[in-house]
């Protein structure tokens, strides 16, 4: 694991590989091992920087504003501290609404775009387990910490008020994404604030959509068919915004397609470049 100095702290993040630079942007309470089986397959012939934001599986306090145009000015921040050009930008769950944001404010470094399966237009918070996520960062950090330990077992951690709905078949990496809420005071009241930045704006994502349609480079919008928290007719809204845009489904996967269907995301990434 990489580490660089940003203006809000230490960011961690994931650099293997050589060639055209793609960068994997990850969701709520998770972190850049959401990549792993990707980036174990691309990297043979593509640069893959994968960042673990603030979003409540990093392990670093930030001094952020964690809302998602906070979020959004971190990323452009972590691609001019590199000086990454040219960059395919990926975000998949909330780190698609974070690639809608680096989209519409601040796109000099993105070179083509990849939404998958994510928030987008008026669905956040998304789902049962987007609105469980929001209540319970309304709580505070020592009742939310108690909340959380429900997720330590596998049963609860497996249902639609967790990840349920989010993956079929990831459930040992799930498992692992929430040890810091879990262990760690300072990462636990972050991961609160943060909650409540995310879902403060509730329309946020609703008003940067017709600025997309000004994002005139490649991009692939990539969704799970049998997603069950974001809709399908967003992402065909979303290819439809996008000038140069292709949508592309992928079969017997929830919302988190690098943990469902890693291969074939990685097949449709090194297409798409």
């Amino acid at each position: 694991m990489n580490e660089l100095e940003l203006s809000a702290g230490t960011l961690q993040y994931v650099d293997r590989g050589p060639g055209p630079v793609v960068v994997l942007l990850h969701g709520l309470l998770m972190d850049a091992s959401l990549w792993d089986d990707v980036i174990a397959d691309l990297s043979a012939d593509h640069r893959c920087l994968a960042p673990t934001l603030p979003f409540g599986a990093h392990r670093l306090p930030m001094d952020a504003d964690l809302s998602l145009p906070g979020i959004a000015r971190l990323v452009v921040e972590f691609l001019d501290r590199l000086d990454l050009q040219d960059v395919v930008l990926v975000g998949n769950d909330t780190g698609g609404a974070v690639v809608q944001l680096v989209l519409r404010d601040d796109p000099k470094r993105v070179g083509r775009a990849v939404l998958a399966s994510c928030e987008a237009f008026d669905n956040l918070p998304p789902g049962l387990t987007g609105r469980t996520l929001a209540l319970s960062g309304k709580l505070p950090p020592a009742l939310f910490g108690a909340f959380m330990q429900q997720l330590r077992v596998k049963a609860i951690r497996r249902s639609p008020l967790a990840f349920g709905t989010l993956t079929k078949r990831g459930d040992t990496t799930t498992a692992r994404w929430i040890r810091p809420v879990l262990e760690q005071p300072e990462i636990r009241a972050e991961t609160v604030r943060m909650l409540r930045a995310v879902f403060a704006d509730r329309r946020v994502l609703d008003e940067a959509a017709p600025d997309l349609a000004r994002f005139d480079r490649p991009a692939l919008v990539v969704w799970a068919a049998d997603d069950r928290v974001m809709p399908l007719d967003h992402g065909r809204r979303l290819a439809e915004l996008l000038p140069q845009a292709e949508l592309a489904l992928v079969e017997d996967s929830y919302t988190l397609i690098p943990l469902d269907q890693p291969a074939r995301f990685a097949e449709l990434i090194r297409r798409f470049t």
